[in-house]
């Protein structure tokens, strides 16, 4: 338990690095296709749609992490709070460049699992 906080970070960085280059690199245009033209349709706003990504892209995370700790909860939980950080920068800083918005999910991610498993 001692570093299980890190390592969680850890994955969780990379996860998100494989989604982006995943989403925007190899399925980029079933991507664009599916949220830009049916989730969009079938939605009320933009916000929506995006909620919708976002959603999408914490259940990526669930899955990743879940297989690499055996573990649901962890997964659930790093899906959770990438969600949360991502909605949050999101609405309060409308543009960040690529290391401070990962030095941001890092922190807060860290913090998180820091306070979690360190009860």
């Amino acid at each position: 338990m001692q570093l299980l906080w890190f390592y969680v970070a850890i994955v969780l960085a990379i996860s998100d690095i494989i989604h982006s280059n995943l989403v925007w690199n190899i399925v980029k245009d079933f991507y664009v296709i599916f949220m830009g033209g049916l989730l969009k349709s079938s939605l009320d706003s933009i916000f929506e749609t995006w909620i919708v990504h976002e959603l999408l892209e914490a259940f990526f995370h669930f899955i990743v992490v879940s297989i690499v700790f055996f573990s649901f909860n962890i997964g659930f939980l790093a899906g959770l709070i990438h969600f949360m950080v991502d909605v949050s920068h999101s609405l309060a800083i409308r543009h960040m460049d690529w290391i401070p918005h990962r030095s941001l999910h890092f922190v807060v991610e860290s913090l998180f699992f820091m306070a979690l498993f360190g009860l």
